[in-house]
Formats: C-alpha cells, sequence, structure tokens
C-alpha cells in the first residue's frame, strides 16, 4: 500500500514538469493509472494540464531513434516523443521519398551516443507537433551539440526558444564546417534540411 501511494505520489510529481495532457484512470483492482498518450478506451478516464517545463535530474529510458534529431523516451508511465532543440539532421525519405544525404549516418551516430542509455531531458516547450523541445543529456554531454560537432546536424535555421544558448551551437557548427566534418564535405553541394523540406515536401 505505502508502496502504491508513493508511486502515484511520484508520478503525480514528474507530471508537474509536463506540457500537454496527462490522463489518470484506476482499474479494477484499485490501481491507479497515468499516461501522455492515448487514453484507456475501456476506463472512465480523467485529465488534468501542468505547464512546467523541466525535467530536474529525472532519468528517462531511449526506447527509440526515429532520425538524427528525433527520439521517443519513456519513465514511470510515461512517453515522450523529443525533437533535439536548437539542432536539424539531414531529412530520412518519409513512404518511398527521397533520402537527403548523410541522414542515415545522422540517425546512426544518434543511435550510437543512446544505446542503452539513459538520459536526462531539458524541455523548452512543445511544437506544432506535440514533441518536447528538447535538450538531451547522457553523462556529461549535451547530445544536440555532439550531434553538431560530428557535423551531422546544423544549428536549427528557424525561431529557437529565447532561452536557449544557441552561442555554442553556432561556435561548434563553424568549426565542423571549417574541418569538412561530416556533411559539411559536401561543400556548396550541400543544402539545409529546411531548403530540403521545401523542395520534397511530404505528400
Amino acid at each position: 500500500m505505502i508502496k502504491s501511494v508513493v508511486y502515484i505520489f511520484f508520478t503525480l510529481f514528474l507530471s508537474l514538469f509536463l506540457y500537454g495532457n496527462i490522463y489518470f484512470w484506476v482499474d479494477e483492482n484499485g490501481i491507479k493509472h497515468f499516461t501522455n498518450i492515448t487514453p484507456a478506451l475501456n476506463e472512465t478516464v480523467e485529465e488534468f494540464k501542468e505547464s512546467n517545463i523541466v525535467f530536474p535530474n529525472q532519468q528517462f529510458k531511449v526506447l527509440k531513434v526515429f532520425d538524427g534529431d528525433t527520439i521517443k523516451v519513456t519513465r514511470v508511465d510515461l512517453i515522450f516523443k523529443i525533437r533535439l532543440v536548437g539542432i536539424d539532421s539531414p531529412e530520412l525519405g518519409f513512404k518511398g521519398q527521397k533520402t537527403q544525404p548523410f541522414s542515415q549516418k545522422a540517425k546512426q551516430h544518434l543511435t550510437g551516443l543512446l544505446k542503452n542509455k539513459k538520459v536526462r531531458i531539458k524541455s523548452y516547450g512543445t511544437d506544432a507537433y506535440n514533441r518536447q523541445l528538447a535538450e538531451v543529456f547522457s553523462g556529461n554531454k549535451n547530445i544536440n551539440i555532439e550531434m553538431i560537432r560530428a557535423g551531422l546536424a546544423e544549428v536549427y535555421k528557424g525561431r529557437r526558444p529565447k532561452k536557449l544558448d544557441s552561442q555554442i551551437y553556432l561556435k561548434e557548427e563553424a568549426r565542423a564546417r571549417k574541418t569538412g566534418k561530416g556533411m559539411w564535405i559536401q561543400g556548396r553541394l550541400y543544402k539545409s534540411p529546411r531548403q530540403w523540406r521545401k523542395e520534397h515536401p511530404r505528400k
């Protein structure tokens, strides 16, 4: 009983650091469940919203790497899709569309950085697709910056969160460009992911 109370308290505490909807319900055994994805269809589900955006020192398990700048993580009963804030990696082809050069290498590199690792996330809110915009940390490494250093991501060219310190991102990008790391070896043939998306819109 005490364990259940502690678990519920911890989950509620964690929920204070979320954007978006949190659903909870009690099953037939009296156990309370929490989720931020599609709630149970056969249960009486309640909902609440919170707006704090930091996950202080919480360790998340990486479930999936989608590409060079998007992952899925979990903790307790909660699952989040994370868009690595401040960076933009080459685009993987979508439903048979053309794949941007170095997109597979970017995904492989990010997978290598996160394989069998627990991560911390510092969120800067959500994007239009309800993904957490976040810096991802493994040990002492800022994974977002590691992708820039490897030449497998550029600094995001759109609007970046005001509280994000972009200076180190820009500095590391300039260094990777100068040394021709990763995708920068393409020289004048290089196209930013932003430009690639315009030329290859998803159908």
